[in-house]
């Protein structure tokens, strides 16, 4: 199936320019998704906004953006105000700062974009940009407005074409909490058999590693009471972990692990 196209625009650094269009990289449309029903007539339950006080619905002409600044005290805000101190175009990337590919913690990227040219004309710019970009070895950083929102986000080749990640916001990422902040020595025996555990259970990457199960089991109900063919089997409930109140000693718990290890059947590992 052909991705959908949300978003075209232009993409530029400096006087280069290249026609663009933009893809989410991952997308929940396999996500099951429930409607919230009244029982008693199976008829959809709608959601609409109502005065707190009045109890009366509030059409969308009515309804106008507030800043609270005390109980019951707003600053109200019209959308064309709230429009002005926004991008100039909501309808251009322009990459005006590049960083070192890798000095962006994970912790700051949000959501991945496909960025691909939209024409034969643009293509060769946007080449130009990205091999630029890959043979000094950084990323660009530019701002968009997507999802309703002006974001940071961040230029990266990949492959032929370009990824583009939304960033989070600087107040949205928090600091390290405080007790993560120390170090301890390691017994060197520990460390051995710990590396040669996780050895053990290395494996080559593959997408099954990573399936929701919970979406699978759902679907399987869903299908079986749409064919009436039987009830789904009920969830078996996991037996509760019996707490002994005793500090687990890690090297009893690895040398259990490994001679499980022993125990299993070898597959073939790739080398």
């Amino acid at each position: 199936m052909a991705r959908q196209t949300f978003w075209k625009g232009y993409l530029k650094l400096s006087l280069v320019t290249a026609s663009v269009s933009l893809t989410p990289a991952t997308t929940e449309s396999n996500k099951v998704r429930f409607h919230v029903l009244n029982r008693k007539t199976s008829n959809r339950v709608e959601s609409r906004y109502v005065d707190s006080v009045t109890h009366k619905a509030v059409s969308g002409k009515e309804q106008v953006k507030g800043y609270p600044k005390g109980e019951d005290d707003y600053v109200i805000l019209e959308d064309d105000e709230i429009e002005e101190v926004g991008l100039e175009s909501t309808r251009t990337i322009d990459v005006d700062t590049f960083v070192p590919r890798g000095s962006i913690d994970w912790i700051w990227y949000d959501k991945p974009h496909f960025l691909a040219p939209e024409d034969k004309v643009g293509t060769e710019a946007f080449c130009v940009i990205r091999e630029a970009m890959r043979a000094n070895n950084v990323v660009g950083i530019a701002r968009l407005v997507l999802y309703r929102r002006e974001r940071a986000v961040l230029l990266e080749p990949q492959g032929k074409g370009i990824i583009l990640w939304t960033l989070h916001y600087g107040n949205e990422v928090r600091e390290p909490v405080a007790h993560l902040d120390f170090d301890t020595k390691v017994d060197n025996q520990v460390l051995t058999m710990m590396k040669r555990l996780i050895k053990e259970e290395t494996k080559e990457w593959n997408v099954s590693m990573v399936q929701d199960p919970i979406q699978k089991r759902l679907k399987t109900m869903i299908r079986n009471k749409t064919k009436s063919l039987k009830q789904a089997a009920p969830a078996k409930k996991r037996p509760a972990v019996k707490s002994t109140g005793n500090v687990i000693n890690i090297m009893d718990a690895l040398k259990k692990s490994l001679a499980a290890e022993g125990e299993k059947p070898r597959s073939p590992r790739s080398h």
